[in-house]
């Protein structure tokens, strides 16, 4: 755990902290409120508490799972005070992320038998995508890890461009074949670019076009499939960005995707700009996916390792000052 408590420094803990000051301020805040004057958890504060939650973007499924565990808990305690509450609502929370395979990450770490990495990131346009790919490269850039970058989203020039910087920036290498071309060769081509130059990682970036379904899934199987005839178990990770300002729209940018292909982890980006990072516990909850990412900042190092703990710690922060 010493390599851990290294990597999540005061710093990060600071900029969590101000990433989810919006969240904090404007829904998780409005709990000390509810219980302001009273002594004990009833049935109007649990009322009060699940309208914060489902107006947080935690979801109405979720919040009604929270609810009846606290009831639970509350009828087993005979006597709850609303002190408690904040720790017991805080537990659930963190039970709830755990139960659903978001565990604690020691840093920025892969799977270093596999060799190369092949990490797919899919998402729609606008997320922070490209950005998210460029931070994540920084970091194991700077981990003496040996990156390339495939710009696999051919149908925005914006985003092969971008994608171009942020290696140049990064100082990783970067692959491409120009616009217009068929995204599942360009991820063929960089997985064969990665076996033959010795590379830890790859990272793909893929079309953020959500224009349907069908032509989503489509896709999306043809990358994987060109991806798995240069290296028969790879992509080794689909990672799926999302936006968490957009709330339960988010949610259903979720559905898509995980409909489309066997998407492994999240990332949630934007968490800083948004009072909607309930939606963190909600998406979650509902598909079962871990947490790896999150973005409370527009800096390089913004992008922070998901630590569930710290993450409900600091959303409760505000509440107990």
């Amino acid at each position: 755990m010493a390599f851990f408590k290294k990597f999540f420094t005061k710093e990060k803990k600071e900029d969590l902290d101000k990433g989810l000051e919006k969240t904090k301020s404007s829904f998780f805040g409005k709990i000390a409120r509810a219980v302001a004057g009273k002594d004990k958890v009833d049935d109007e504060v649990l009322d009060e508490l699940e309208e914060i939650l489902i107006s947080s973007d935690v979801g109405l499924d979720t919040t009604i799972r929270i609810i009846e565990r606290i009831e639970k808990r509350v009828a087993e305690d005979k006597y709850v005070t609303t002190k408690e509450l904040n720790e017991i609502l805080r537990d659930e929370i963190v039970q709830l992320l755990a139960e659903n395979n978001t565990d604690e990450i020691e840093g920025y770490v892969i799977d270093t038998t596999k060799k190369p990495y092949i990490l797919l990131v899919v998402g729609v346009n606008g997320v922070g995508k490209t950005t998210t790919i460029g931070k994540i490269a920084n970091q194991f850039h700077q981990q003496g890890k040996k990156v390339l970058l495939g710009a696999g989203d051919t149908f925005r020039a914006a985003a092969v461009g971008q994608l171009k910087i942020w290696s140049e920036r990064v100082g990783c290498d970067f692959y491409s074949k120009g616009m217009y071309v068929d995204p599942a060769a360009v991820a063929y081509e960089t997985v064969e670019q990665a076996i033959k130059g010795g590379y830890d990682l790859a990272i793909i970036d893929t079309a953020g076009r959500l224009h349907n379904k069908i032509n989503l899934m489509k896709e999306l199987s043809k990358i994987k499939r060109s991806i798995t005839k240069q290296l028969p178990d790879a992509p080794h990770e689909v990672l799926l960005v999302l936006d968490a300002s957009t709330g339960q729209n988010a949610i259903e940018q979720a559905k898509h995707f995980t409909n489309a292909t066997d998407v492994t982890s999240l990332a949630l980006t934007k968490l800083d700009g948004t009072a909607k990072g309930g939606v963190a516990i909600g998406i979650s909850d509902q598909f079962k996916i871990p947490i790896k990412y999150i973005g409370v900042g527009e800096g390089i190092d913004h992008l922070q390792i998901f630590n569930k703990r710290a993450f409900v710690d600091s959303l409760f922060k505000k509440i107990e000052e």
